[in-house]
């Protein structure tokens, strides 16, 4: 009888590879798994009318049963922003787990979508806990938002490091460095598999501490003749925080507006994690009884959203403040890629509204969170992994990343580049890409979740591009014959200066295709709304050059 072989390390990343966000990754050993991030992302431009992007966690779901916790890195939302969808459709008990912030972030979200029954864990940097056969390691390291987690997952076939979103700062606005010391321990101790942070795999040097932006910040505040206005991430706590002292320092109160900025400003104090005296916030309604010189307001919008608070600011929309002449306004953040379009928009209309702007290129109003190349460098040099897989990042900064662990020492047949869904399987004999799983993605639309598909979003796309043609016909059930005039009715359809010879084209050619159903018996509507589709479609083709929608409705009278 053959021994029965023993299990092997599952890590299947859901999301958050070939991409910034949504993620996601699955660890699975036999009858036990973990997942470590719940993330989403926002859609881009070729996604119209999406809300949210989420993974297809339909893998998890079908393995509801083994699911022994879910693990949360940090409180941002490509890595907290599906975790209500995720844990409405398992409907089973699962423990979540994160640090203080991250838990306090994460339960406004599950309290806005009514699951009030979450189990939400605290832990804290230092702990260990165990889920299943794994046991969890938490580790401080610095990032934009506080208490993010690196992670030290003890697996039965050897020690996985997960970074998370990382830096390394050494002048952390909260004075909390990162534990070196607990990164260098589990390299002594055996790293099998380095899972680390690629976003900033292609920045050479180091990432510049966060207190640079501080510093321009003060300065800023404190020359500007009127109110200033700062739009930031609502989630970057450590900006956050750097805007008060700044307002408060030049003698300024601070409004905050936008519903995250308010929701997520409002639990960080009362958690600690952001320290301003009750006295120096006025709500935004009251803001119009002080000087312009007095006021700081701290605004949502620095990815251009729409319906932001500083888009609206910008488009003279937003209920409370309006863009006036001599105002500053810094965009203390940098474009999502994705969004470069959008945030240049905002700004164009703030400088037409005569504020002075102040963003990353012209001035030093933001850093980033994450590693440059020679922090990734010393990550790999202290954990000394056995292999090593990037995450988090688009292919390119993948394949960078694995580039620079090839240069520390770190063989190529021992660096896994996955994509969404492949699982890397780790086991005695060592570790090797095996099959692809179901994944994907999820598109949220208003209260919808995953019936937009691709034909939803094609159809979308075309209407974007060559608008629609609606054809209204009567017709005798009795005969097929057409019953009075075909109505043709085009909305965002370009057709040049000859639009209404076109149109009466159209028409002919309708009334002749008609004829010809006629001659050979089709009275079904079905078959009608077809011939009328393909006419219509080939003869604007034939005289425009365009693929409009063509919506044929036939009325039986």
């Amino acid at each position: 009888m053959t021994a029965k072989k023993p299990p092997r390390l599952r890590i299947i990343p859901l999301g958050g590879l070939d991409e910034i966000g949504k993620n996601m990754t699955v660890f699975e050993y036999g009858d036990d798994m973990v997942l470590v991030d719940a993330g989403l992302m926002f859609p881009d431009v070729e996604l119209p009318g999406v809300d949210l992007v989420l993974p297809d966690y339909t893998y998890v779901l079908e393995r509801a049963h083994k699911l022994r916790g879910i693990v949360i890195t940090h409180g941002h939302e490509d890595h907290t922003g599906s975790l209500p969808y995720l844990l409405r459709d398992l409907n089973v008990p699962v423990p979540v787990l994160g640090s203080k912030l991250t838990c306090g972030l994460i339960k406004v979200k599950l309290d806005e979508h009514k699951l009030l029954k979450a189990k939400l864990r605290e832990v804290k940097p230092g702990m260990h806990v165990s889920l299943g056969v794994f046991g969890f390691d938490f580790i401080r390291v610095n990032h934009s938002i506080p208490d993010a987690l690196a992670l030290l997952i003890r697996t039965p076939v050897g020690n996985v490091l997960h970074t998370g979103d990382f830096k390394f700062d050494q002048t952390p606005i909260d004075g909390q460095a990162a534990d070196y010391a607990a990164l260098s321990k589990a390299g002594r101790d055996g790293v099998m598999l380095l899972m680390s942070d690629s976003t900033g795999a292609e920045k050479i040097g180091y990432t510049r501490p966060e207190a640079i932006v501080g510093a321009t910040l003060r300065r800023l505040i404190s020359e500007a003749p009127q109110r200033v206005i700062v739009a930031s991430f609502s989630s970057h706590i450590h900006r956050v925080q750097q805007v008060c002292d700044a307002a408060v320092g030049a003698g300024r109160k601070v409004v905050v507006t936008g519903r995250s900025m308010i929701n997520n400003t409002k639990i960080a104090r009362e958690l600690g994690y952001l320290h301003i005296d009750e006295k120096n916030i006025v709500d935004a309604y009251q803001a119009g009884d002080l000087p312009a010189d007095k006021i700081v307001i701290l605004s949502t919008g620095s990815q251009g959203e729409p319906l932001s608070a500083l888009a609206r600011m910008a488009n003279g929309e937003h209920r409370t403040v309006s863009i006036e002449r001599g105002d500053t306004v810094v965009i203390s953040a940098s474009p999502v890629p994705g969004n470069e379009k959008a945030v240049s928009r905002v700004i164009n209309r703030l400088f037409k509204a005569g504020a002075k702007v102040h963003y990353r290129g012209v001035a030093d109003v933001h850093v980033s969170g994450h590693a440059a190349t020679e922090e990734l460098k010393l990550m790999l040099q202290m954990a000394k992994p056995r292999y090593f897989m990037p995450i988090h990042g688009e292919t390119r900064h993948l394949y960078s990343h694995a580039r620079l662990a090839c240069e520390v020492g770190v063989a190529p047949q021992d660096t896994f580049i996955l994509e969404n869904g492949q699982c890397l399987e780790i086991g005695e004999k060592g570790a090797r890409i095996s099959e692809h799983v179901e994944s994907g993605v999820v598109y949220v639309d208003g209260l919808s979740v995953g019936d937009v598909g691709d034909a939803v979003l094609r159809h979308r796309q075309q209407l974007s591009n060559d608008g629609v043609a609606t054809v209204v016909i009567a017709i005798d059930t009795q005969t097929g014959k057409l019953a009075g005039d075909v109505e043709l009715v085009t909305r965002g359809m370009v057709l040049g200066s000859d639009s209404d010879e076109v149109l009466e084209g159209a028409k002919a050619r309708i009334i002749k295709v008609l004829a010809r159903t006629q001659r050979e018996g089709a009275t079904d509507p079905g078959v009608i709304q077809h011939a009328v589709r393909e006419a219509v479609s080939q003869y604007i083709w034939e005289r425009a050059r365009r693929r409009p929608m063509i919506i044929p409705i036939v009325m039986e009278v």
